[in-house]
C-alpha cells in the first residue's frame, strides 16, 4: 500500500473544502485486480461513508475491462456503504462512439485499447473493413446487454462538492465550472495544467499520468498509470486535507 498525506494549513488561502468527505479514484484501465485491491484498502483505511467518485477510463489497455465494469456496477448497487459516482472518461466515450458508428470510430478506438476491451468480452478484434467492424459492434452490444450499455450512456461528466470539482481530464481554467465544454472534461484543456483558476476551486482529475498523485495549485491528480505501473490511486479529500492511498509498494513521503 502507498500512503501519502498532504495537509493545507492556514497559509493556504482556499484549501479543499468539500461538503462531505470524498474519495476520488484514478483511471483503472481494465485492471479489475487493482480495483479489488484498492477497495479492500479503502475499506480498512478510509471513511466508507465518504462519497466514492471514479474519474472514468475504466476500460481499455488492461485485460479485464468487462470485470471492471461489472464491479463498478456492483459497488453502486450494494457493495460500497456510501454513495458511488462513476464519471465518464474519454475511453468510455470512444467505446460509445464505436457502438454508434463502428465504421468511423473503430479505427481510432481499437488501437487505443479497444481491442483489449473486446477481448475481455471474448470478442476477437476485427480488421478495419466494414463487415467485421459491424459484426464486432453487434457482438459487443450483445455482451454488454441493455443494462450496462444504458449505464455507460448515463455516466455524468463531472461532480462537484463544495469547492472540489471532479472531471476525467480536468477543466477549462477560463470558464465557470457550470459552463464547461464536454470535450475539455473528457479530453483536457491545453491550459489546464499551467493556468490557475481564479474562483478558488480545486479540480480533481485523471487522464494525465503522473509518477505520483499530487495536490497542489488547485489541482488534484490521481492517474498513476495503473495498467502499466500496477498503482491505482485514490485521493481522500476532506476539509483542508488530501490523503492518497494506492496499490503497490512503499511511497516516499
Amino acid at each position: 500500500m502507498r500512503f501519502l498525506s498532504r495537509l493545507f494549513g492556514t497559509g493556504q488561502v482556499l484549501p479543499p473544502d468539500p461538503v462531505a468527505p470524498l474519495i476520488v479514484v484514478g483511471d483503472i484501465h481494465g485492471r479489475a485486480d487493482l480495483l479489488e485491491e484498492l477497495i479492500g484498502l479503502l475499506a480498512k483505511h478510509a471513511d466508507t461513508q465518504a462519497t466514492l467518485v471514479f474519474v472514468g477510463d475504466y476500460i481499455d489497455r488492461g485485460e479485464t475491462s468487462a470485470d471492471v465494469l461489472g464491479l463498478l456496477q456492483a459497488l453502486q448497487d450494494s457493495i460500497w456503504p456510501g454513495t458511488v459516482i462513476c464519471l465518464q472518461g474519454n475511453h468510455e466515450a470512444m467505446m460509445l462512439d464505436f457502438l454508434d458508428r463502428p465504421e468511423e470510430a473503430g479505427a481510432f478506438w481499437l488501437p487505443n485499447g479497444g481491442a483489449h476491451t473486446l477481448a475481455s468480452y471474448g470478442i476477437h478484434p476485427p480488421d478495419m473493413s466494414p463487415g467485421p467492424l459491424l459484426d464486432a459492434r453487434d457482438a459487443l452490444c450483445d455482451a454488454l446487454r441493455p443494462r450496462t450499455q444504458s449505464w455507460l450512456r448515463s455516466l455524468p461528466l463531472s461532480h462537484q462538492s463544495g469547492n472540489v470539482f471532479i472531471a476525467h481530464a480536468g477543466a477549462d481554467p477560463h470558464a465557470p465550472l457550470d459552463r464547461q465544454d464536454a470535450t475539455h472534461l473528457l479530453w483536457g484543456h491545453p491550459e489546464f495544467a499551467t493556468t490557475p483558476r481564479r474562483d478558488g476551486a480545486w479540480v480533481a482529475h485523471g487522464h494525465t499520468i503522473q509518477d505520483q498523485a499530487s495536490a497542489e495549485n488547485g489541482r488534484i491528480g490521481v492517474d498513476t498509470g495503473a495498467y502499466a505501473t500496477h498503482r491505482l490511486t485514490a485521493a481522500l479529500v476532506s476539509r483542508g486535507t488530501c490523503h492518497f492511498i494506492a496499490t503497490g509498494g512503499s511511497q516516499p513521503g
